[in-house]
């Protein structure tokens, strides 16, 4: 994902406040990192802004519809996959409230899906998934190998039986 950098100096901060908000309201935000820098009377804001590209997953504008782009998980999973898949967003979920945090910055959805749909069964499996770093699989890795375990072995395309 890109990244947008400005600085709002506290004399004048009208011409970058207009530069930031025009900026925020045709593109899909992510994250926004803002950091106070004291330089006396040449203190300002300097502020990162992590945003969707057009073309990757919106259309690069606020305000437009998920609709298109959402992904039917229900649809894309088999049942037993689609309930391991719920069972691990119950846990992001608990994650993200313990830790004060949205549940997207625990772990996105179509990790969530990638890691039920390789049949992860250790640690070791996860950290092929993107997204699935060394810190994010030691601090919730065995709690997510522990759900995914419940799903069966791989089944085959054609006839769904056991690989």
């Amino acid at each position: 994902m890109p990244l947008k950098f400005f600085i709002v100096p506290i004399v004048d901060a009208a011409p970058a406040e207009a530069e930031i908000n025009a900026f925020l309201a045709r593109h899909r935000v992510v994250a926004i990192d803002r950091r106070w820098v004291d330089q006396g009377s040449s203190s300002l804001w300097a502020i990162c802004v992590d945003y969707f590209a057009a073309g990757s997953g919106g259309d690069g504008r606020r305000g437009f519809s998920l609709g298109r782009n959402r992904i039917d998980y229900k649809q894309v999973l088999s049942p037993d996959e689609f309930l391991a898949f719920s069972r691990l967003r119950e846990l992001r979920k608990e994650i993200a409230q313990a830790e004060a945090v949205p549940v997207y910055a625990v772990f996105t959805n179509d990790q969530l899906a990638q890691a039920v749909q390789h049949r992860c069964r250790s640690t070791g499996d996860l950290a092929k998934i993107d997204g699935f770093g060394e810190a994010r699989i030691e601090k919730y890795g065995d709690k997510l190998v522990a759900i995914l375990a419940s799903l069966p072995e791989a089944l085959d395309a054609a006839g769904g039986q056991p690989v």
